[in-house]
């Protein structure tokens, strides 16, 4: 389950590749804007914006998500978007922070782009840290205490720019990559970044008590990988993968 609350307490550092992603669309009047994977709608209302004389549609699996997506007045539902298909007036299509969590994405965008009309958009962001500490320690600790949560946390899920680019070559592309360092507050503060995406498999998997000593377990280790600097903040290095697709 997604947890919008929880979602919404890095909205800065979450939004950043959002919106450099966007940048990078040069759509004049598109008439229909789909974001797939809208979480709870924050940043769809920007494309809304920018967008005004389009039809913006917010998709995403989550019902938690679509809610809190509605409650800022965008037409949202319920998408698996596995199954989903651009409608033919289709001129927009986001994705962001969303294909990592479907495997053999690489056939969806395949998919999309041949069935989007032509001069339309297609842009993709995907994180590319799944090698950091972060993950590394995490997989470590559960291979060593936590075997009953193997495969939870996961080796990378998602392509380089380049694999990306291969991908999206029936259209013209621009991919590339960024690394962010994001400066994080609070104590524990990249194990309460990751407990609201990584971790989620984690916490399914496990009742209260048991996610409670997992989490005791893994704060140290966390700790350790990324030091607490004397002002209370830290570092967070994070990796971003992008690629944007005119359809010829």
């Amino acid at each position: 389950m997604w947890d919008p609350v929880r979602y919404l307490t890095f909205a800065d550092h979450r939004s950043r590749p959002f919106h450099e992603l966007v940048a990078r669309i040069a759509a004049s009047s598109p008439r229909r804007v789909v974001d797939l994977g809208c979480g709870p709608g924050n940043l769809t209302t920007t494309l809304a914006a920018r967008w005004p004389e389009a039809v913006v549609e917010a998709l995403d699996s989550s019902a938690e998500m679509v809610a809190a997506a509605r409650e800022r007045g965008l037409d949202a539902r319920v998408q698996d978007i596995t199954t989903w298909m651009p409608r033919e007036d289709t001129d927009v299509v986001v994705t962001n922070a969303v294909l990592q969590w479907v495997p053999g994405h690489e056939a969806l965008l395949r998919r999309w782009v041949d069935a989007l009309p032509s001069g339309a958009w297609l842009g993709m962001q995907v994180p590319g840290n799944f090698d950091g500490p972060s993950h590394a320690v995490t997989r470590g600790l559960i291979a060593c205490s936590w075997p009953e949560l193997a495969g939870t946390v996961r080796v990378s899920p998602v392509l380089d720019p380049a694999g990306y680019a291969d991908v999206l070559a029936a259209a013209e592309v621009d991919a590339w990559e960024t690394t962010y360092l994001q400066r994080l507050t609070g104590a524990d503060a990249v194990l309460e970044w990751i407990t609201g995406t990584a971790l989620r498999p984690v916490r399914a998997a496990l009742d209260d008590a048991a996610w409670a000593e997992f989490r005791a377990q893994l704060a140290p280790l966390l700790r350790a990988e990324y030091p607490r600097r004397p002002d209370g903040t830290t570092w967070f290095p994070f990796r971003r993968v992008f690629a944007v697709a005119r359809v010829r």
